[in-house]
């Protein structure tokens, strides 16, 4: 059965994903309710996880939550305080969340919360499923938390879902334009030895799954939200540099990477997760872009 179109919560409006799922949940007959932390306009919920304050009476009515809300991880070195937003955005504000949906008098039906690859850590070539064992390091520990932090929820009987994100590839924000600008300047290649692999998705296919995460009632606990093909780091270099015509010949040295970035060049960059969206595959999803060069070129209009 599929979730008939009412209302949805959707934290992380404003991000990468949330911009772009915003217009496609309106166009498939949502009516759309950010979750705010400035003062709540008609239509909006204030939040703020850092205060443990949400407005429980604003969420009266939505019959589905969308949670993508949480501070940004692979942008500078990891100072403790950091860290520390790292984990609290995740874990605090989905707790908040999950908490105020569960003391609605009428719950939703579902809370499709963002989770992410780094939950399974550093992996070399060890193929990933959503049954494959969990990482011990920061990210995977974050992710264990992050994910576990829905507990209310699910035990108010609302239906979960956990989207283990890889690398969401998308022209105007996230990792992708950050690769690109160095091929621009003829000094784009791959990072460190470039063997770990990436596990990525094409924006677009990112919010079909999170539509198709909300309305069918299938879709439930950890899905891998991945295209079926991930690729080596020198591998993604090399069909980046060809899509945008521009060499791919510069490594970035792992010991740059950690003088620059510190713990979180290990951890976010050099990183080898090889993740396979079996769920999805066993659920008929039909990836748009399976394949990391039809990919680059829909993002990137090449």
């Amino acid at each position: 059965m599929s979730l008939t179109p009412r209302s949805v919560a959707l934290s992380g409006a404003s991000g990468l994903l949330g911009s772009a799922l915003w217009p496609v949940l309106t166009t498939a007959g949502w009516s759309v309710r950010p979750l705010v932390r400035r003062a709540a306009a008609a239509g909006e919920v204030q939040w703020s996880p850092a205060d443990n304050t949400i407005d429980v009476d604003a969420l009266t009515g939505v019959s589905a939550a969308v949670h993508l809300a949480g501070e940004p991880i692979a942008e500078g070195r990891w100072s403790e305080a950091k860290k520390a937003r790292i984990r609290g955005s995740r874990v605090r504000g989905t707790r908040l969340l999950s908490e105020a949906l569960a003391r609605l008098p009428v719950r939703p039906e579902v809370l499709v919360s963002a989770s992410a690859i780094g939950i399974y850590g550093d992996r070399d070539d060890e193929i990933l499923n959503e049954d494959s064992a969990l990482g011990s390091d920061f990210l995977s520990e974050v992710g264990r938390e992050w994910e576990a932090a829905t507990a209310p929820a699910s035990e108010a009987g609302i239906r979960v879902v956990h989207l283990r994100f890889g690398i969401i590839l998308a022209a105007d924000g996230g990792a992708l334009p950050r690769m690109v600008k160095p091929f621009l300047l003829g000094a784009g290649g791959p990072i460190g030895n470039g063997r770990q692999w990436m596990s990525w998705i094409a924006i677009d296919d990112a919010v079909r799954i999170v539509l198709e995460a909300i309305r069918n009632e299938e879709v439930t606990g950890p899905i891998n939200t991945v295209a079926p093909n991930p690729v080596r780091n020198a591998d993604f270099a090399a069909q980046l540099g060809g899509v945008l015509h521009r060499p791919a010949l510069l490594p970035a040295p792992a010991f740059a990477l950690r003088l620059l970035f510190g713990e979180m060049a290990d951890a976010a960059l050099l990183a080898s997760q090889r993740v396979l969206p079996a769920r999805l595959t066993a659920l008929g999803f039909d990836f748009r872009h399976p394949t990391l060069p039809d990919a680059l070129r829909a993002v990137l209009d090449r």
